[in-house]
């Protein structure tokens, strides 16, 4: 499916990726770790998988969440699967800071204020790290 953004590219840095899935560290300026779970066949809905591709695809945004807890002690994690946009099955998983432009608000919602986090350099290293370390190497 040319037309999907997710089907033509990666749709971002790839940090691990088996040959169902792949994880993926987004640019967002203001949500310096923003990474997601994409399945990667085009499908839109977690019920349009199998049972154990949903088991698969839930281990993967837990290892995630648990990868990204590890490297950069977020306040909260933030968690989503959507599809309004891109029509492809995919996890939003977002480390929250209390600082953050738009915390408490949803990382699309209001700004609450101008300041920004820094990029956390290393980032992608240490999540390509523990990453392998929960889910196992994956391929390259």
């Amino acid at each position: 499916m040319s037309a999907c953004p997710l089907c033509a590219a990666d749709g971002g840095e790839v940090l691990w990726r088996d040959d169902r899935l792949r994880v993926i560290a987004i640019a967002d300026v203001d949500h310096p770790a923003f990474l997601r779970v994409v399945w990667q066949a085009h499908v839109a809905e977690m019920t349009d998988l199998d049972v154990a591709d949903r088991e698969h695809v839930m281990a993967a945004v837990w290892a995630t969440e648990s990868a990204l807890r590890d490297c950069v002690r977020p306040d909260k994690v933030n968690l989503a699967s959507f599809g309004n946009v891109v029509p492809h099955l995919h996890w939003h998983v977002i480390a929250r800071w209390r600082d953050d432009p738009h915390f408490p608000n949803a990382v699309w919602g209001p700004r609450m204020r101008e300041s920004a986090r820094p990029p956390l350099p290393g980032l992608a290293r240490d999540m390509r790290l523990r990453l392998a370390e929960l889910l196992g190497p994956g391929d390259r």
